[in-house]
């Protein structure tokens, strides 16, 4: 199983990524999937969330300004950040959880740096 993040990189205070997770070795239509960030010194949290029927959750800090969606197609799911604040800094990961069978896999990390 692998999930390879990308798209991360060095923006100013304002603009707009898209990151990507492309998963292999599941069966990518069974699983949620989600995408966590952790700071320098802080813990790591949830900042979205897709279940694998559609339905949507996310970190009040990033209503409004990211969206998370998903492709069956391309076993890819994706977060589009707008707006982006020097605190949305951190390594951002995805995951796929399957709590029907109990599996749940996490992808290296793609750094987001947000400069002010």
């Amino acid at each position: 199983v692998q999930l390879q993040a990308s798209g991360g990189g060095l923006v100013q205070a304002g603009e707009s990524l898209r990151l990507s997770c492309a998963a292999s070795g599941i069966i990518f239509s069974d699983y949620h999937m989600g995408w966590y960030r952790q700071a320098p010194e802080k813990q790591r949290e949830l900042v979205a969330f897709i279940t694998r029927t559609g339905s949507l959750n996310y970190a009040d800090s990033v209503k409004g300004r990211f969206t998370i969606s998903r492709d069956n197609a391309k076993n890819s799911a994706y977060l589009q950040m707008d707006s982006l604040k020097t605190e949305d800094t951190a390594v951002y990961s995805c995951t796929a959880n399957n709590p029907r069978e109990g599996k749940n896999y996490w992808g290296q990390g793609t750094e987001v740096t947000v400069s002010s």
